[in-house]
């Protein structure tokens, strides 16, 4: 292996011939543990980290020679001064002559207050860590770290974004990491980093897309609504909202909201057809989700609005189609009301085997010793990738990228849950109304006729259920014929499962294409 390295103005470069791998990391692990340790102490703002290496790899087929440039990027006040640095990592392809053809897709997870290493290392990037395909727990190191063929650098350069407070990014200067947290906060911070960096790097007409997943799905909201206001006034192509949720109507189990109860329930049925809870399961899963989602619209959304008004009759026939889609006893479902809260079923639906189903991802199982309880202990799925993505993003930052940094990585901002501000408008909380960030995408739809959505949903994903997505979605005020929506028998992170994944970047790499740009 050969290495070439300069450094100029805090700015590291090295090239080489085979694989980037220099430098040992030299501060072991550290996580966020309290508020205090993802805020750094104030200091004078020092030059900003740059790592450059240069790359060849085989996607889709083609071969693509890139740049991965890695490191710092400054935003800044009105008045110039810095206030929050973004870390990320953009792989460019090189010798594009024209880069009006050439589209750039910026990337983000969700949270709030997570690092974009999910993304990254599981679907994306060019290596990507391997975690069981079928649900099975990540175990411990070492993980298989491999090639990514099926990666979308063949149509379009990457940049992965970390938010203020997660992987190397921070506030600087008198700002604190806190001063990012919030609805808007958060979307305008890196709508400032989307601007700076189209203008670091000589972008400005080029074909921009932005893909986020879970919380990054709502961040698309405000983020849109920033980057097309005067201070930017940047045009976006497309967004692919990967596990999304928009309208927190369709996911928040307050008191008083049916349309919860309404959006989970084809999640319900299609994890109880996955783990054969069904008195009567139907051969097709999709065939059945269609009957579960016109029953869950019209008598079960009726059903529930009546209420108290309901008839003994027409109640027992509500609960007799609840039992026959969710296997839930019935007896459970008559003094549930009919209501089935989220957190309820993962205990219900295999109590009699002291088995719960996971929230992220509802093919996965634990076993609990407690199988009277309400609640689980931890979400199976959760608890059985999380180390091998942790392991996977620090081991390719440095031995593949050469990422060399003093300070501590945060795979997630621990305190950022905490002191986020959920406020989206002036009035708090909200003006008395859930979060709603649907106007904004229609808005952005009806204000550019380029601009187009692709939503990618998991069937048993109960963190953002599917269901909540397209009840969102059928707002007014958005253009139904350039929003595309795909499946995939998998959950939240579709592409811990082989063919979704393979499919998954399939359908992102022909949306990117038919935008016709590059």
């Amino acid at each position: 292996m050969l290495v070439k390295i300069v450094i100029q103005k805090g700015v590291i470069m090295f090239k080489t011939v085979f694989v980037a791998a220099v430098f040992l990391l030299a501060a072991p692990e550290v996580f966020a543990q309290d508020s205090a340790a993802s805020s750094p102490a104030k200091q004078d703002i020092p030059e900003p980290a740059i790592f450059v290496t240069e790359h060849s790899g085989r996607f889709n087929g083609a071969k693509v020679d890139y740049t991965v440039r890695a490191g710092d990027t400054y935003i800044h006040d009105a008045k110039g001064k810095p206030t929050a640095t973004f870390f990320n990592v953009a792989y460019v392809r090189k010798g594009v002559a024209d880069k009006t053809r050439r589209p750039v897709t910026f990337l983000f997870n969700g949270g709030p207050g997570s690092a974009s290493l999910w993304l990254h290392m599981g679907a994306f990037g060019p290596k990507r860590v391997i975690v069981p395909s079928e649900p099975d727990d990540d175990g411990a190191p070492p993980y298989p770290i491999v090639d990514n063929p099926d990666t979308i650098l063949d149509v379009s350069d990457l940049v992965f974004i970390d938010p203020v407070g997660t992987g190397y990014s921070h506030a600087l200067g008198e700002s604190d990491n806190a001063d990012f947290y919030g609805v808007r906060q958060d979307a305008d911070s890196i709508a400032r980093f989307i601007h700076q960096w189209i203008a670091d790097n000589g972008r400005w007409n080029s074909p921009i897309y932005i893909a986020g997943e879970s919380y990054g799905t709502l961040r698309m909201g405000p983020l849109l609504d920033a980057l097309g206001g005067r201070e930017h006034q940047i045009g976006v192509n497309g967004v692919m909202l990967i596990s999304a949720v928009l309208h927190y109507q369709n996911s928040r189990f307050n008191q008083g909201n049916i349309m919860s109860y309404v959006s989970f329930l084809p999640t319900y049925a299609a994890t109880a057809w996955y783990h054969d809870m069904l008195p009567n399961k139907p051969a097709n899963l999709e065939a059945f989700l269609d009957e579960v989602r016109d029953f869950a619209r019209t008598d079960y959304a009726t059903a529930l609005i009546a209420g108290t008004r309901l008839d003994p009759e027409t109640r027992a026939s509500i609960i007799s189609k609840l039992h026959a889609y969710t296997g839930l006893k019935e007896d459970w479902l008559d003094k549930a009301n009919m209501r089935i809260h989220v957190f309820r079923f993962f205990k219900e639906l295999m109590r009699d085997a002291k088995t719960v189903v996971g929230r992220l991802d509802s093919r996965y199982t634990g076993v609990e010793t407690d199988a009277v309880g309400e609640f689980y202990e931890t979400d199976p799925a959760s608890a059985s990738i999380s180390n091998a993505y942790v392991a996977g993003v620090r081991a390719y930052f440095q031995d593949d990228l050469g990422i060399n940094m003093k300070r501590p990585y945060y795979m997630s901002a621990l305190d950022a849950f905490g002191k986020w501000d959920w406020k989206l408008e002036d009035k708090a909380p909200n003006g008395g109304r859930f979060i709603n960030v649907v106007p904004f995408i229609g808005k952005t739809m009806r204000y550019n006729k380029d601009f187009r959505v692709l939503v990618t949903s998991g069937y048993f994903d109960f963190a953002t259920p599917f269901f909540g997505a397209e009840n969102a979605l059928s707002e007014m005020g958005l253009v139904p014929e350039r929003i595309e929506y795909t499946y995939y028998p998998a959950g939240h992170m579709m592409y811990l499962h082989d063919e979704s994944r393979a499919q998954f970047l399939k359908d992102i790499r022909g949306f990117i294409e038919a935008g016709g740009k590059n």
